[in-house]
């Protein structure tokens, strides 16, 4: 008989905690999600919107042995305690798997674990709370409408033009690279010169003291040389202005500025670096013990918790100096911010990035460097710069150069490896003295259009705009490349013509949804449904009484696009042969279906890849009903050999079997033997 259960989301996170909680406790993992909407009922929607948008919950497939061993230890234990993840989805998972389980009110307990640290762990399962009603409505609420959305707007779309998926924040994500796209596409370049003046040790650029922006623009070639006809080659310093600045450190990280920061600054895509800091917030050996080195890594707050910045003040007095203490920051409160938690920080100071790194993966490493010195930075002194202005004349015309030196690095000590450390110097001036030019030159340039989103960019656009959540951008953003919405050029956003195509067809019936202030006022009420100020299935009626009639229409009257012929011949009844899209993707058929169906048959290529290990055939690549490869003998069905992963005609050396490989690590079909 088990005394005490808890149950968490993650399998390496249990054995984490289960070290710290000892004998009395058994920990065990969900795997996650355990259940999800059902794809029966009206539309398929698993949601009776008759009945007041109740939802009809079923396993998710693979799940239910999981649901089975859970029912048995529930059944074994006198107190659950549910400790998915602290978040709004975490809170959905609570409440499902008690309602799955047929936990009663007075055998569980919520706790939250915002650190898997011995302490913190011990810290949460002491002051257990319960379900928040409210939480789980909103997270409800938020799963209704994306169903409902993406399915309809995606049979929608698959109906009339073959687009794979439409959704409620991603097809607004689609719509910025569209609109952006359209920009760069009517963008008119204007030309304009500048002229810089070459000193021994300076440069000075002309500028221009009657127009506030871009005054160093000269609007065409014949200004420009007026300008040079008009000056000689001495200049006088008319002014010299000096002032200390300061280089201010940014806040530690949320989970929107994380993925962007290792976007930019690691080349991390989004989706790999939740993968990383997950890993990191789970728990690493570390030889002696085993722990979290992260806080909870989805949030959108910055503030940390005074048990971390007193030491975190204190190391770095004793590391660095006194004079790199800095001050705890804060930050304008934003309507879109979740503060249930901290920001995202190393769970201790004296676990620097160096003393753990032989615990690491390469990008494990890079990514706990970026956090451990963000949030140590956060807590420094601004670095210090002398800042020097000087304002040179030559017959009228005005010349500027500038300096910047930096006289105290403070949180750059720090976060250097991150931001740029370099000086800009030049000489001594005085005001009344004349410098001679060495030469002088102009430039012809055209004003560029915007720049196309890189995936840091679309993430940060998207949390100004308030549309949809961090957590869920990673999401979003594979969801649209793996679509074939956009491609990728220079690690840019370009949408595909299916993805112009989307959004220009939903615009057509749904512009009044699909845009960004919609999208964040739902955003906004999702907000208010967990705060307890809304009621969820009044919201989604709201939304559906609007949404519906759109959805009807355009299935009534949106255009459907015609299939695109192959310039052959059916040889049965001679219509013209379409290409068409089916479950396992393209094919061609004759476009008098369902009259005539004819498909022709293609002759596969046969791609040899090895010798077959078990007879004197070939394991050739294959496709599955599905259209999945595998790789299986020529000789099928008299030799049944086959394998998922690519075999490299090469044996196990410690089993004999296959090696096979996949993504870059070889490993054995049959075995536990990897190579790196």
């Amino acid at each position: 008989m088990t005394k005490n259960l808890v149950i968490v989301e993650s399998p390496s996170k249990s054995k984490t905690i289960e070290k710290y909680l000892g004998p009395d406790f058994k920990v065990v993992s969900s795997k996650g999600h355990i259940r999800d909407l059902a794809t029966s009922g009206h539309l398929g929607l698993g949601v009776d919107i008759e009945n007041g948008f109740k939802p009809t919950y079923v396993p998710i497939k693979g799940k239910e042995k999981v649901i089975k061993d859970l029912k048995k230890d529930v059944k074994e234990s006198d107190m659950v305690y549910l400790a998915s993840d602290p978040d709004r989805e975490g809170e959905a998972i609570a409440w499902h798997l008690k309602d799955t389980l047929g936990i009663k009110d007075n055998q569980y307990k919520r706790v939250l674990f915002n650190e898997i640290t011995h302490d913190k762990v011990l810290e949460a399962m002491g002051n257990p709370t319960v379900i928040d009603d409210h939480l789980v409505k909103s997270q409800e609420t938020r799963r209704i409408l994306d169903r409902i959305i993406g399915f309809r707007l995606s049979k929608l779309l698959q109906a009339k033009i073959g687009a794979k998926s439409a959704g409620r924040v991603q097809s607004v994500a689609l719509k910025l690279i569209v609109d952006r796209e359209r920009e760069i596409e009517a963008f008119n370049p204007v030309e304009y010169w500048t002229i810089t003046a070459h000193f021994e040790k300076f440069d000075a650029d002309y500028f221009d003291e009657t127009i506030k922006e871009d005054n160093d623009r000269i609007p065409s070639e014949e200004l420009a040389d007026e300008i040079l006809n008009n000056i000689s080659e001495k200049y006088l310093v008319r002014n010299v202005e000096k002032k200390k600045g300061s280089r201010k450190s940014k806040f530690p990280f949320t989970t929107s500025t994380l993925q962007q920061e290792a976007s930019t600054k690691l080349g991390f895509p989004a989706r790999k670096t939740m993968s990383l800091a997950q890993k990191l917030y789970e728990g690493i050996d570390l030889g002696s013990e085993t722990v979290g080195l992260i806080t909870y890594m989805r949030t959108d707050s910055i503030r940390l918790s005074d048990d971390f910045v007193r030491p975190a003040m204190k190391y770095i007095e004793e590391n660095y100096g006194k004079q790199y203490v800095g001050y705890v920051k804060q930050a304008k409160k934003n309507d879109n911010v979740q503060d249930a938690h901290e920001g995202i920080r190393p769970t201790s100071v004296l676990r620097e990035p160096t003393k753990v790194k032989q615990y690491l993966s390469n990008d494990e490493f890079k990514l706990y460097s970026l956090i451990y010195k963000r949030t140590m930075a956060s807590l420094m002194a601004d670095a210090v710069l002398d800042q020097t202005t000087v304002i040179l004349d030559n017959n009228g015309y005005t010349f500027k150069t500038t300096g910047s030196i930096i006289i105290f690095d403070g949180y750059l000590i720090v976060y250097g490896d991150y931001e740029s450390k370099e000086n800009k110097e030049i000489p001594d001036f005085v005001v009344g003295e004349e410098k001679i030019t060495e030469d002088v030159e102009k430039k012809q340039h055209f004003t560029q259009p915007p720049a196309r989103y890189t995936e840091a960019a679309l993430i940060k656009k998207l949390e100004e705009l308030g549309i949809g959540r961090p957590s869920t951008y990673a999401t979003i953003i594979d969801t649209i490349k793996s679509h074939d919405f956009v491609t990728l050029e220079d690690k840019k956003f370009k949408p595909t013509s299916m993805g112009i195509e989307s959004t220009d067809k939903l615009q057509e019936k749904f512009s009044g949804i699909i845009n960004t202030s919609y999208t964040s006022e739902m955003e906004t009420d999702l907000d208010e449904i967990a705060e307890g100020h809304m009621v969820w299935n009044e919201v989604l009626d709201d939304f559906y009484q609007k949404f519906e009639p759109m959805v009807q229409d355009a299935f009534k009257t949106m255009e459907k696009k015609p299939a695109e012929e192959t310039g052959e011949v059916c040889p049965n009844c001679g219509s013209p042969l379409v290409k068409r899209k089916g479950k396992y993707g393209e094919f061609v058929a004759c476009s008098n279906y369902p009259t005539c169906k004819y498909i022709p048959k293609e002759e596969a290529e046969v791609v040899e890849v090895c010798d077959c290990p078990k007879c004197d055939g070939k394991i050739v690549e294959k496709k599955s009903r599905k259209g999945k490869v595998f790789y299986g003998c020529n000789h099928y069905p008299k030799c049944q050999t086959a394998y998922w992963d690519k075999p490299i005609g090469r044996e196990c050396p410690e089993c004999g079997e296959m090696l096979t490989e996949k993504n870059g690590t070889i490993r054995c079909s049959s075995c536990d033997y990897k190579e790196d």
